[in-house]
């Protein structure tokens, strides 16, 4: 008669936490839709011109440019993370738009370029970034990218590198050491990158998920984990407010099934590459460099340049040390 007690209470104490989080779940949705701004103002964020450039591959891109000025054009890409925008490259636009023309893009599904629910896939980066030299830039161009949007440029420039004169990469993705995965294994983790994606994108609740990982608090951890010091305040709040738009959260829900990354992309895109390539590290917490000296070594066109004392930010923490190694090595490209 115990036994069945304690079953029974057992079973009670389970129905009880289950009902609580039910609840919770419920709650945070309800809380979400009605009382998260999902159309937060956006703020200046260059004295530049802004446009838009309407690619039939990847939709309208937002971007700023002082295209007037004369020299080789800089193109900069930022990194996706899930309040990913142009706002992680200002530092560098400012610090080059009184000597060449800068084009800052927002990519597709972040900043203020278009965001609609839409299949967002490796190959529209890579579109969109090709799409963008060659239609709006027209003529080759140094680019310089952040993080995982490394990857997304050398798909790009390992397609038609006529357009690229030389590609600078702050903290690359795709150096870690290789894996020992089968054939077997690779499809099983694409089998659940699919659930994952499957399960984010329910209407229900895909937004307030998305809201759990935009929160303020969220973004400021973020950043502060990049900045060897402090991070810009002002940074954060451009970062809070695009990813408080309508539809901002279609595309990172995407990012954090997997979904947007290359598997093997040293081996199938980095080495290919024979334009001038810089590659610049840090102590970038998340990120891995292990297989960079390596193919420094090996491949001629590449270099590698050490940034000190920075996490992942180097540009907006290092900018006088950066920026000269950033001159040289566009001299020695021309």
């Amino acid at each position: 008669m115990c036994k069945e007690k304690s079953g029974e209470k057992a079973g009670w104490s389970l129905f009880g936490i289950a009902t609580a989080l039910a609840a919770v779940k419920v709650g945070w949705i309800l809380y979400s839709k009605r009382y998260i701004d999902h159309n937060a103002k956006l703020k200046i964020i260059l004295d530049a011109e802004q446009k838009i450039y309407a690619s039939e591959t990847a939709g309208k891109i937002n971007y700023f440019t002082n295209s007037k000025r004369k020299g080789t054009p800089i193109l900069l890409v930022h990194g996706l993370h899930l309040y990913a925008g142009l706002h992680d490259m200002l530092p560098v636009f400012e610090a080059f738009r009184n000597a060449a023309p800068v084009y800052a893009i927002d990519l597709p599904g972040f900043g203020r370029s278009e965001k609609g629910d839409r299949p967002y896939r490796v190959s529209m980066y890579e579109a969109a970034i090709l799409d963008f030299i060659k239609n709006e830039i027209g003529e080759a161009c140094h680019v310089l990218c952040l993080g995982n949007a490394s990857e997304y440029v050398a798909m790009a420039a390992a397609q038609d590198e006529r357009w690229f004169r030389s590609i600078t990469m702050i903290n690359p993705t795709g150096f870690h050491m290789p894996g020992t995965s089968t054939l077997q294994g690779i499809d099983r983790m694409e089998r659940m990158r699919d659930l994952l994606l499957s399960w984010l994108k329910v209407p229900l609740w895909s937004l307030p998920v998305y809201d759990l990982f935009a929160s303020r608090a969220r973004i400021t951890s973020f950043y502060h984990k990049r900045f060897a010091y402090s991070s810009p305040a002002e940074l954060i709040d451009l970062a809070y407010t695009s990813s408080h738009q309508p539809g901002a959260h279609f595309a990172p829900i995407v990012l954090m099934s997997g979904k947007l990354n290359v598997d093997n992309v040293r081996e199938r895109f980095y080495e290919k590459l024979t334009v001038p390539v810089l590659a610049v590290y840090d102590n970038d917490p998340v990120t891995s460099f292990d297989m960079l000296p390596q193919l420094v070594n090996e491949h001629k066109n590449w270099r590698a340049f050490r940034s000190r004392n920075t996490k992942g930010m180097p540009h907006f923490e290092k900018p006088g040390v950066l920026f000269r190694e950033l001159d040289l090595f566009w001299e020695r490209s021309k």
